[in-house]
């Protein structure tokens, strides 16, 4: 009598086997629909982000045809993607990981690493204004560096620079691509800052390339074989490259200034909320109130990289080191 029972005891088990089988893949379904849901939002999120960091990829396209101005032509567009290339590594295994961290384990320390990175760029930007004011210095400097080292070792150096540079601006992309996931499920997390780290790496350093190789395409515009408006064209695009790429790398120098001392500006309380008021002031003038914010964030990098100059000069004194 007892193997009876306990074989219908067994019997009546088994049904509920299929019935948990079947709750497990209802959550799961359930799971996916949501996932699906919220990544419909990403690019969204995507273009959102883009838009806020418009400025620092203003800077990071102005900065970048420097590094290569005055190298071998045919290499141009070879550095433009090794910088390229590190640029997009540094996005994906180093900065985005880092700030899904820290706003996970340690969020007041982002604000603290950015301000930093803003000081870096002031200094940068003072070094090269003050090189404009000291030009038989610089050039002085300048040819004595080149003149010790192979094409290749400047060429290293280059891509070393533009590197340094470009974390920097990187680091507040993605610290701004971060602010606009936080809250959001984890894969979406994920989804958007590398969606942004791509996006903008490709637009960036795709335009630079346009950039540095515009008076390649307009001698190859400007041959017989074309119809004379476009040969003229061709020859119009020569002639201004020059003068573009000189403008740009003046623009480039103002906009680290004016980049890293909003960077710093925003870490503030007060001189946020001042930044604040100086755009709510002149907002029914919107250019002029970009102007202006512009301008005082490129006037106070002008400041803090002298200050950083001199701090730099005294620990190198300290030191012992010229």
């Amino acid at each position: 009598m007892a193997p009876a029972l306990a074989s219908a005891n067994s019997f009546t088990q088994l049904p509920n086997m299929p019935s948990g089988l079947f709750a497990l893949l209802d959550d799961v379904t359930a799971l996916v629909k949501v996932s699906a849901a919220s990544l419909d939002d990403v690019p969204a999120q995507v273009a959102k982000t883009t838009g806020k960091v418009s400025g620092i990829v203003i800077d990071d396209t102005a900065v970048t045809p420097k590094y290569v101005v005055g190298l071998d032509p045919s290499r141009e567009l070879s550095i433009i993607y090794r910088i390229a290339k590190k640029s997009l590594i540094n996005k994906i295994c180093i900065l985005s990981p880092a700030a899904l961290l820290l706003g996970y384990f340690a969020p007041w320390a982002i604000t603290p690493i950015l301000m930093l990175g803003g000081a870096y760029l002031c200094f940068e930007g003072y070094e090269k204004v003050h090189s404009l004011f000291s030009p038989s210095h610089a050039v002085d400097v300048e040819s004595e560096e080149v003149a010790k080292i192979t094409p290749e070792e400047l060429e290293q150096q280059r891509v070393a620079g533009a590197v340094r540079t470009d974390i920097i601006l990187s680091a507040e992309i993605m610290a701004i691509a971060y602010s606009q996931v936080t809250g959001q499920p984890i894969v979406n997390q994920i989804v958007v800052m590398l969606a942004v780290a791509v996006f903008i790496t490709v637009a960036v350093y795709g335009f630079v390339g346009l950039i540095v190789k515009a008076d390649d395409i307009g001698v190859h515009l400007a041959q017989d074989k074309y119809h004379p408006g476009v040969q003229k064209l061709g020859r119009g695009i020569v002639k201004l490259m020059p003068r573009f790429l000189s403008l740009l790398s003046y623009v480039g120098t103002a906009a680290m200034l004016w980049v890293g001392a909003e960077i710093i500006a925003h870490g503030i309380p007060l001189t946020a909320h001042w930044l604040h008021e100086l755009e709510q002031g002149l907002a029914h003038i919107p250019a002029l109130a970009w102007l202006a914010k512009a301008g005082a964030c490129a006037l106070a990098g002008l400041l803090i990289g002298f200050v950083v100059e001199k701090l730099v000069l005294l620990v190198k004194r300290l030191l012992g080191k010229e």
